[in-house]
């Protein structure tokens, strides 16, 4: 049954006409309201994942659960489907379950709270947020074992429910949850957070309402949802052909020994909508890199992504969402069945927009981007030190942006454009390590007309033993280039022991015993090029080489000698160039780099690790 709401006052809204200035007034306050979400929500966060990389999303909804600004998808209404009970003023929903809402959130490290926005006893919107917990129980510290094979053993899930009710809070709810994780004082400091966030902009809402009146609000809503809907079907219209295209892309592994994972995707129009089709996606995995993509989720992946190539200054909303067929196959590495395992879903989840990137530019390949978002890695630390007390560090790297067609890639830069790094005084401050590095890794990016972003180095060194996790992806498969331009460098992540041993890790590694004076290099990808890399400007080249960003060698992958004195030697540039023009034949649209095999070959002599195996389905399915 759909939930039931309670108001006391049913009287319908009137449908207004908008004026423009209204309407600009209204879109910017809820604008203005979202970023008061975020800051909120950073300053009264405990947890460095949240307060200091600002890992949580906020979302402003109208009254029917529909999101009129916010940045990760709308799950409200799906929710609202499902959710069998009532919501009255006063309430407010709290909730971790993926599968319970459909994969509206999609690992139990993230909590969600919804509250209904009540004006004189009508609902008027929704507010609400979700944020990444440090620690919700489980079989490790962090909660997110790589070695998972059900949902069961990766901490705490809440079912939807009620944390305040009628105006009262449910405090025992909170203490049950609280008793599950290794840090009860950062996770009920960033869920007072959460919740503090959600009323702020409820008393933002209000006050519009307030200002214009119940009808002018929510009329403004709807403008705002069907301008969103003409802008979004103009650029469907003129961007997406009738004809399929499809693209592919790969999982590494599952940190289990099986892998590569393949996420194909094929889109078309059709009677005026854009169909994204996952059929020949792999079975789901045995492991924890399943993705539970609710479809509502990925129409607003493919949204944002239209938006920011096309026509930036849109607003993100729901207005589009019925120009979007999403088609996933059930059982699939992205839609899985109950009770498989959801922890490590981040890899599939940043390899969406590389896909998005493949198939969007197909038709118009001077808005492809080349690939690079890619992954979201972790790294874990935890222990007890001198003193006994616990300590437990959970903490987002960053890899190249990939190369664009307005310009360079980010050097070290966030899947997530809100999202920032954690402060090395921080982590030196709050934890036993010490940073030894962090910088740019030079050439990691790929070679192109438009540089692909370099991935960074950084480098720890633990002060305490402990035990450590890495979580990242491109490491066999390397992120590829588009219009002539090269694929980025693939991850690596080396161990240099105290007694001076080094050995190259797996990117996907669970307890990984450290001592004292144990460094680990957490060496991310860089980002894929765009263009041809003869077409960059040999003088920018050379400014890349004295910042530290190309080396000599990598300048020659540009067809630019660089002089000892950092200055370019034109007159062998031109002829480097003219011999490596006459040598390569035409530029591929996707340089995708070697091959499967080959790049399991290379890393099994780079490592002296088991390459992964193809994944067993039988026994993934059975899973």
């Amino acid at each position: 049954m759909p939930t039931t709401i309670i108001q006391s006052n049913q009287t319908p809204f009137e449908s207004l006409p908008i004026d423009p200035v209204t309407l600009d007034i209204i879109e910017n306050a809820l604008r203005n309201a979202r970023v008061e979400m975020d800051t909120t929500l950073v300053r009264t966060a405990m947890s460095p994942g949240i307060r200091e990389q600002g890992d949580a999303f906020p979302l402003i909804a109208d009254h029917k659960g529909r999101m009129i600004v916010g940045q990760f998808g709308s799950y409200i209404g799906p929710f609202l489907d499902g959710y069998d009970g009532t919501l009255e003023d006063g309430d407010m929903i709290f909730l971790s379950d993926p599968y319970s809402v459909g994969g509206a959130i999609s690992h139990s490290n993230d909590w969600l709270v919804l509250l209904p926005v009540f004006k004189e006893g009508r609902l008027i919107a929704y507010t609400s947020m979700f944020g990444h917990q440090s620690d919700i129980g489980g079989m490790v510290a962090g909660s997110m074992p790589i070695d998972a094979t059900s949902i069961f053993q990766e901490g705490v899930r809440i079912p939807p429910v009620k944390i305040w009710k009628a105006g009262v809070y449910n405090e025992d709810l909170i203490k049950l949850v609280m008793h599950q994780t290794r840090t009860p004082e950062w996770c009920k400091a960033d869920l007072n957070a959460l919740i503090a966030a959600c009323r702020v902009a409820a008393r933002r809402i209000v006050e519009m309402a307030g200002r214009f009146g119940d009808d002018v609000f929510v009329s403004a809503c709807e403008a705002l949802l069907a301008r969103n809907h003409r802008a979004m079907k103009m650029l469907i219209d003129t961007a997406i052909g009738e004809e399929p295209v499809s693209f592919e892309d790969y999982i590494c592994d599952d940190g289990l020994g099986f892998g590569p994972y393949k996420i194909k995707c094929t889109m078309w129009r059709e009677n005026g909508k854009v169909v994204l089709d996952f059929a020949g996606t792999d079975p789901q995995s045995k492991g924890s890199i399943n993705f539970l993509l609710n479809e509502n989720m990925m129409r607003m992946f493919f949204g944002i992504y239209m938006i920011m190539v096309f026509d930036p200054q849109i607003l993100f909303n729901d207005g589009y969402y019925d120009l979007i067929d999403v088609r996933i196959p059930e059982g699939s590495l992205l839609k899985p069945k109950f009770p498989a395992a959801l922890s490590g879903r981040t890899h599939a989840l940043g390899r969406l927009f590389d896909i998005l990137g493949g198939l969007l530019g197909q038709k118009t390949p001077e808005f492809l981007n080349a690939a690079g978002f890619s992954s979201s890695p972790h790294l874990f630390y935890s222990g007890a030190d001198k003193q006994g007390k616990w300590f437990q560090l959970f903490q987002i790297g960053f890899g190249g942006i990939p190369g664009r067609p307005m310009g360079d890639g980010p050097d070290g830069h966030s899947l997530w454009p809100n999202f920032t790094n954690v402060p090395n005084e921080f982590l030196e401050r709050y934890f036993p390590l010490v940073i030894e590095r962090y910088e740019t890794v030079a050439d990691s990016g790929g070679a192109g007309l438009h540089r692909g972003g370099n991935g960074i180095i950084m480098t720890y060194k633990f002060l305490e033993p402990g035990q450590i996790a890495i979580h990242d992806d491109r490491w066999f498969v390397p992120p590829w280039g588009v219009n002539g331009g090269n694929p980025g460098a693939r991850a690596r992540k080396i161990l240099r022991r105290a007694d001076g041993s080094e050995t190259i890790v797996g990117n996907k590694r669970e307890d990984i015993e450290v001592a004292a004076g144990d460094e680990l290099d957490f060496i991310t990808w860089g980002g894929g090029g765009w263009g041809d890399p003869l077409l960059r400007d040999p003088a920018l080249v050379a400014l890349e080489v004295d910042q530290g960003l190309v080396t000599i060698d990598g300048a020659r992958a540009y067809g630019v000698v660089i002089r000892a004195d950092g200055t370019v030697d034109t007159a062998a540039t031109e002829a480097l160039r003219a011999v490596q023009r006459s040598s390569r034949g035409d530029l591929p649209l996707f340089n995708l780099g070697p091959g499967l095999a080959a790049l399991r070959h290379d890393s099994l002599a780079e490592t002296g690790l088991p390459a992964p195996q193809p994944p067993v389905w039988g026994v993934a399915a059975a899973a």
